[in-house]
């Protein structure tokens, strides 16, 4: 198959570099560096047991128009960032072409083909005036749910924390052929690729911990392992998750773990940063809408009161807010 891979950080580095370890024509979308180093060495992988991979098999460009349509398209950016290649996006896509949305949170496809009263309504948290549901078309999209942890050290190289999982399925449940198609070509690269019959169920799991962990430890400046062993902390996120999953089940989701079975498994991971508190940090741009904002705007649509949900939004909005006008960074240092 042919891939490209918009969003050639952590993640999409990881993607692609065992795509095309296992054969498959993969092209990365990117830009200064990242671009240079790719195109001179390829890109280096360096896995979960410490050994190292190099392909040189793959290319970057800058200009989607370069790359031409594909058979797949992974989408490995943050959600607030999908709105900035909406330009040259199209240049991608052939008749066929699929947009595989590997991207934290509650996604602006949420409504497409989900039977019920809410089918086809847009999040305008995620995505204002629907500009992306314009540019790209529902029938092109399949979910995706992304487990590992992987980081970024330098351009052109990656560095797997743990997990190799990437569930996939159709919006509607259904299991196609080129799902099917997506699924092999995964497993081929060494993944967990399971197809989902209901992408969205298996999305609240993860975005359960998501909306609570993620703005809790940008405040608190905490890790998992100290939220979820500080009581007062604990039970902030277990009542964010109360909140949410009344929220979920009004839209026909049903849990397949308990709520402490969640938290219970966020402790497990042990002394990581969550990704909000890494970007607060480095004072990047946080996933706040996609996380948070979004889980509010489904409460007022299923008229779901989320009171915890809707103050630490607040709370967090401000800080990231504060942060980008002053382009400032926060980060706890030890004293010498």
């Amino acid at each position: 198959m042919k891939f490209a891979v918009v969003g050639a950080g952590a993640i999409g580095g990881y993607l692609g570099a065992r795509l095309a370890l296992a054969g498959e024509d993969v092209t990365f979308i990117a830009r200064n560096r990242n671009l240079e180093a790719i195109n001179a060495r390829g890109f280096r992988l360096i896995e979960e047991d410490g050994s190292e991979r190099q392909t040189s098999a793959v290319r970057a460009v800058q200009r989607m128009a370069e790359a031409g349509p594909q058979d797949a398209v992974l989408l490995t950016l943050k959600a607030h960032q999908v709105r900035d290649v909406l330009p040259e996006l199209r240049a991608l896509f052939g008749p066929q072409t699929m947009v595989v949305t590997m991207i934290n949170g509650v996604p602006w496809w949420y409504f497409h083909k989900l039977a019920g009263p809410y089918e086809g309504r847009r999040l305008e948290s995620v995505d204002p005036g629907g500009v992306i549901a314009q540019h790209i078309e529902p029938e092109r999209i399949v979910g995706s749910i992304v487990y590992p942890a992987s980081e970024l050290l330098e351009p052109g190289v990656v560095k797997v924390i743990e997990g190799n999982r990437f569930s996939v399925g159709e919006l509607d449940g259904a299991r196609s052929e080129r799902v099917e198609a997506l699924s092999q070509a995964l497993m081929k690269a060494g993944f967990k690729a399971p197809v989902a019959r209901d992408i969205r169920s298996e999305l609240w799991v993860k975005l359960w911990g998501n909306l609570s962990f993620n703005p809790i430890s940008a405040l608190t400046h905490a890790t998992l392992e100290q939220i979820c062993r500080f009581g007062p902390t604990r039970e902030l996120a277990a009542a964010m998750m109360r909140e949410a999953q009344a929220v979920a089940e009004k839209l026909g989701v049903r849990f397949k773990i308990t709520l402490e079975q969640r938290i219970a498994g966020a402790e497990a991971v042990g002394a990581h940063k969550t990704s909000m508190l890494q970007d607060v940090e480095h004072g990047r741009a946080l996933e706040l809408e996609a996380l948070v904002g979004s889980v509010v705007e489904l409460g007022h649509i299923t008229e779901t009161p989320t009171p915890t949900i809707q103050a630490m939004y607040a709370a967090t909005s401000l800080l990231a807010r504060t942060l980008a006008e002053q382009r400032g960074r926060l980060a706890v240092q030890t004293q010498p």
